[in-house]
């Protein structure tokens, strides 16, 4: 679909950044969600799955990995203490902006915050999706969920969306002191293995997802000055009958003790906080992997609150109301855009075609 845009400077604006200084209401936090009870599981696994054909057995599959700790997902808890953290830090910096926050799957929904922010007289906001690298269901589909929620909101704020953040200073200094915490912990000679969600292989080839990816890898090992790293992917859906990006944690565990290695830092990279995913696939299965292999595993924390990252949020928020701002990043790829490219990261790009090579 062609979604509608919540601010204008996207078609017509200069190039794919803003260089105009803008005032804004209000900042925006736009998450994920999750269940915080066991009466939520199936309907937010509803809103999840978005009509998609689930075979009932996989459906309760599904369910009872979020029944066995309650029905609660750790995401919104997460989530209410980084708002918390924003809050105090744009006070702290003389910028008191309201803040409120919307969620794609679960309370607080994101269509029902644009209406409370119109109803408080919100006319432009600024919003932040807690997504750090950009692919479909990463950055595009955030981009059609305000527009959505704005089109079906009278007198909708205008929302602008920063810009992703896989290689800004204050996300590089928040993962490296992380991990820098996990080696230390770990010992001498402790292996290095990042991970991200995966995606269809299909979806990535037409992001720049995993190039970001690696690209935050590398600036975050050159900042703990760890050598030889790895990049693992988690939590691939079994209802896509399609390769996925590979390799899985599992995969990598097993490589790593084929080295010869016996400590292993496990950092999940690709999430700025505790998901489901985190706690399910390497708090439990992942470490049961490595016991299983005779890994001494440490979990990495995500980025959570860290004051490089909260830092890194509110310079954002500052970044988009200067003139002709800087833009600070590193590595070799750039900052990336305040406005995405009309084609980049489609829903349904074609699939992948059969090598022809012999």
């Amino acid at each position: 679909m062609n979604e509608p845009s919540t601010n204008a400077a996207e078609i017509v604006g200069d190039g794919h950044f803003d260089n105009d200084p803008q005032r804004y209401d209000a900042v925006l936090v736009v998450s994920f969600g999750g269940p915080e009870g066991p009466d939520d599981v199936s309907p937010f696994l509803d809103n999840v799955l978005g009509g998609r054909p689930i075979p009932p057995a996989v459906k309760a599959r599904i369910a009872e990995r979020y029944l066995r700790f309650g029905g609660v997902s750790p995401i919104n808890g997460h989530t209410r203490t980084f708002v918390e953290a924003l809050r105090t830090s744009l006070r702290a910096a003389d910028l008191p902006l309201p803040i409120y926050w919307g969620n794609r799957n679960w309370h607080p929904f994101l269509s029902a915050t644009v209406r409370q922010m119109a109803a408080d007289g919100i006319r432009r906001a600024v919003a932040y999706v807690t997504s750090p690298f950009g692919s479909y269901s990463s950055c595009r589909q955030y981009r059609q969920d305000v527009a959505r929620a704005a089109a079906g909101t009278s007198r909708p704020p205008c929302i602008d969306i920063l810009r992703k953040c896989w290689n800004h200073p204050g996300f590089v200094t928040a993962n490296a002191a992380r991990v820098g915490e996990a080696l230390l912990q770990a010992g001498n000679n402790a292996a290095l293995l990042f991970t991200a969600h995966s995606l269809p292989e299909r979806i990535a080839s037409h992001s720049p997802y995993e190039a970001q990816l690696r690209d935050a890898c590398s600036l975050v090992a050159d900042a703990v000055d760890h050598v030889g790293w790895r990049l693992a992917f988690q939590s691939a859906s079994a209802s896509f009958r399609e390769p996925w990006l590979q390799p899985t944690v599992g995969e990598a565990l097993r490589a790593i003790r084929e080295d010869g290695t016996k400590k292993v830092v496990v950092a999940p990279i690709g999430f700025v906080c505790d998901h489901m995913e985190v706690v399910l696939d390497l708090d439990i299965d992942a470490r049961s992997e490595a016991d299983a292999l005779g890994l001494n595993m440490v979990r990495a924390a995500t980025v959570g609150t860290h004051p490089a990252y909260v830092q890194m949020v509110r310079d954002l928020i500052a970044e988009r109301m200067a003139a002709n701002p800087k833009r600070p990043s590193l590595g070799n790829l750039g900052a990336g855009a305040d406005f995405c490219p009309a084609d980049c990261c489609p829903q349904n790009p074609p699939r992948l075609q059969p090598s022809t090579n012999t």
